[in-house]
This record gives structure tokens, C-alpha cells and sequence, in this order.
């Protein structure tokens, strides 16, 4: 993973491995939250939902994020990272503000706590836009996955920025209009600017590789870029304006088809893969890929239920859960058991490669428990779908309770393979 040319240097494992210790803990955090909150049915703007929502896509899916693309960032670009000091401030800084955020959207307390989280995580995301803009810019072998890199740090930016001063809207009122009326735009700029656009950028990379696959098409990749990015730019221009629900089409659309063209993408890399045989990390990496397709179909429906009177909160629940415990979680706990083994077996065993008998990534943690951790993942995620969608509270605690098992199990591996030690025998 880490090979390249000469010019290539591999991000220290003192860097990357934090970001991965402090997104288990927090994916274990979020899921006792979702088993111990009373507030995850009805309406989406409810303390815990915005608590559980702010511990997944920050303290989660964006430190996780955070931290293999400080890893992968200078194999995409065969250069090396411009600042190792920036990203321990990215971290330090993102470490502290994440929980005073969650903390104050839990008790509702949209002062200081919230004020000095997200002006902390804004500091955060600077470091890290500074750092990722630096190192392109010194290298010499840009490329399409640097460039999706570099655009989504923009909207993670933009969507800091934006979380920022609804945070402080709340005491000040410095926009024209209060809180909940911009959290869409601020919902929509994190979840296809940053998430899904680093997740298609990246994944068009570690894909193939892990599938050991001969696939490569740049001009579709060009055009899964401009198709995401002409979309959401289409939906900021609708907001700002006040379109018409019927407009929002054409931004979905628009994504939609470039969601399309990476399947697309994925297939074609599974169907020339070199070896056949996929392994139980990328089946849920690939799965993810399929279940992209669930957010957009209740995207759809929102907007088309919104053309013929109002829409239902638990299929606005519905499309949210789908996005943060559905795809996003599915896409790291594939790739997290692909990519850290490697990073903490390189740590282990770099100065032994090629001198004896070594272990290979895979064997740093236990199938077993993967496997546990997939099927609690899986079966935990349809219940609690479900259970929103019905209003069914047993589904609901049975899939939060399975969910939980699914993060217990997920961090039992990933401190085994943390805690790894150089067999001496």
C-alpha cells in the first residue's frame, strides 16, 4: 500500500495511529448513545440526535477519515506529507472540540461549550486544509484522487465554517434567518462535499488495489468528479435562492448519476480483479458500495413527497441513519481491517522484512471476531431501519443493541492489532 517511486515517503505511524484509536472510541460512544437515548424517533432537530449525529460524522467518520488520508495522501501524490506538525494540531485540536460539541448539543447548551468546540474543530480542519494544500502543491505527480482529496477538504471546510455560525446564530442571531433553516445546506455540504466525495476519490484508489485489480479509467473518474460536484454546487445555488422543492431534482440527479458510474467503477474493478477469491473486508467495502443506493432513494422521496405536501420525520431519521450507520460506517470497518494491519504491521516488523519469517497484515486480528462484528453490523442495521421507519421501539432497541455489539467487537480488534507485539520465537 505504501509502495511508490523513490521520491514516496510513508507517513509515520505516530500520526496516523491516534486518529484511528479516537474514532473507535467514539463509534462505541455514539452507538451507547443511540441504545441509551429516548429521543430517536419523531423530528431530526432533538438534543440526542444532534448528539449522536455530531459523534458520527465528526468524532467517527471524520477523524477515521482524518487519519488514513494523512496516510494515503502521499501515495496518491508520490511526495510526502508537508507537515507532520500540522496534523498532530489537526488532531489535538479536533480531539478536544469534538466532545465539548456533542457535549453541548446533549444538554442543549449552545454557548461556550459549543462555541469553543467549534471553533476548535475549525482549527482543526484548517491544519488539515493547509497541510493537504501544501503537500500537492510540492508535488510533482497530481492526480484525479489528489484533486477529490483536495476539493472535499474545501467543503469540509465550508461545512465547519457553516456549523460554526449556526452554533453561534443561536446566542447572536448573525444570520438573517434562525438555526434550522440553513442545517440542510450544512447537512448537505459534509455529507456529499466531504464524505462522499473523499470516500469516492479514495476508494477509487484502494479498491482496485486491495481487489488486486488491472481496472483503471481516469475519464470516468473525471466525470464521477464533476457529477458530484455540479450537483451539490446546483443544490447550494437552490438554497441560496429559495428554489422550488421540484428543482432539488436536478441536484439529485446529478449525484445520483455520479453514484452510478462509481458502481460502476467498483464492478468493473471486482469483475478484472487478478485474484479471485475477495475477502471479508472488502465484501463490506463493496457492500457499502450498494448502500449508497438506500440514502438516495429516500432522498428522492423526500423531495418528491415535498412536491405533494409535507414529508414524514422518520423518513428524514431514515435518510440520515442510512448515511452515517448504513454506507460510511460499512466503507471503515472494511477498510480500517485493511489499511491499520498494515500500518502497525510495518511499524512491527519493517526492520525484519525480508530477514526471517514474519506474519503477514491479515494475521494482526482475529477473523472471528470480524466476522461477529459483520453479521452484528448487518443484521443491527436493517432492525433499527426498520424500526425507525415503523415506529417499532423493539426493533429500534434490538438494532441499537446490535449495533452496539457490532462497535464493542470493532474495537476489541482494532486494540488487538494495536497492542501487537513482535513474536520472538
Amino acid at each position: 500500500m505504501i509502495a511508490g517511486n523513490n521520491d514516496t515517503r510513508t507517513t509515520t505511524h505516530k500520526v496516523v495511529l491516534p486518529f484511528y484509536i479516537y474514532a473507535a472510541l467514539s463509534f462505541l460512544a455514539a452507538a451507547i448513545l443511540l441504545f441509551t437515548s429516548s429521543q430517536v424517533t419523531g423530528h431530526y432537530f432533538q438534543p440526542h440526535t444532534l448528539a449522536i449525529t455530531h459523534a458520527m460524522t465528526l468524532g467517527w467518520g471524520t477523524m477515521i477519515i482524518l487519519g488514513t488520508s494523512h496516510q494515503l495522501l502521499p501515495v496518491l501524490i508520490e511526495g510526502k506529507l508537508y507537515s507532520n506538525t500540522l496534523a498532530y494540531l489537526s488532531f489535538a485540536f479536533a480531539a478536544v472540540g469534538i466532545p465539548l460539541l456533542v457535549y453541548a448539543f446533549y444538554t442543549f447548551n449552545m454557548r461556550w461549550p459549543a462555541q469553543y468546540g467549534a471553533m476548535l474543530i475549525n482549527a482543526a480542519i484548517v491544519c488539515y486544509l493547509i497541510n493537504v494544500s501544501a503537500s500537492i502543491a510540492k508535488c510533482k505527480h497530481e492526480n484525479v484522487q489528489s484533486v477529490f482529496v483536495f476539493t472535499a477538504a474545501i467543503w469540509l471546510f465550508i461545512t465547519t465554517a457553516i456549523g460554526a455560525l449556526l452554533v453561534y446564530n443561536f446566542t447572536y442571531n448573525i444570520l438573517p434567518r434562525d438555526s434550522l433553516h440553513y442545517l440542510s445546506l450544512h447537512a448537505h455540504a459534509g455529507i456529499a462535499g466531504w464524505f462522499l466525495l473523499l470516500v469516492t476519490g479514495v476508494g477509487s484508489r484502494l479498491i482496485p488495489m486491495f481487489l488486486i485489480s488491472k481496472y483503471d479509467n481516469k475519464k470516468l473518474l473525471w466525470r464521477i468528479y464533476a457529477l458530484i460536484n455540479l450537483g451539490l454546487i446546483a443544490f447550494v445555488l437552490l438554497f441560496v435562492y429559495s428554489a422550488k422543492p421540484v428543482f432539488y431534482l436536478f441536484s439529485a440527479l446529478f449525484i445520483a448519476a455520479g453514484l452510478s458510474l462509481f458502481v460502476f467503477y467498483c464492478y468493473k474493478a471486482h469483475q478484472q480483479r487478478i485474484r479471485k477469491r475477495v475477502d471479508g473486508q472488502m465484501k463490506i467495502s463493496l457492500l457499502s458500495v450498494l448502500m449508497m443506493i438506500a440514502p438516495l432513494i429516500c432522498l428522492l422521496l423526500i423531495v418528491l413527497l415535498l412536491l405533494l405536501s409535507s414529508v414524514n420525520g422518520s423518513l428524514i431519521l431514515a435518510y440520515g441513519f442510512s448515511i452515517f450507520f448504513g454506507w460510511l460506517t460499512a466503507i471503515i470497518l472494511g477498510m480500517t481491517f485493511k489499511t491499520l494491519p498494515f500500518i502497525v504491521w510495518n511499524k512491527v516488523y519493517h526492520a525484519k522484512a525480508g530477514l526471517g519469517k514474519t506474519p503477514s497484515p491479515g494475521d494482526l486480528f482475529s477473523k472471528k471476531i470480524f466476522n461477529g462484528m459483520a453479521i452484528s453490523y448487518v443484521v443491527g442495521f436493517g432492525c433499527f431501519l426498520i424500526g425507525i421507519l415503523s415506529a417499532d421501539d423493539i426493533a429500534i432497541k434490538t438494532g441499537a443493541i446490535l449495533l452496539f455489539c457490532c462497535a464493542f467487537l470493532y474495537n476489541l480488534n482494532v486494540f488487538k492489532i494495536l497492542f501487537h507485539k513482535q513474536n520472538s520465537k
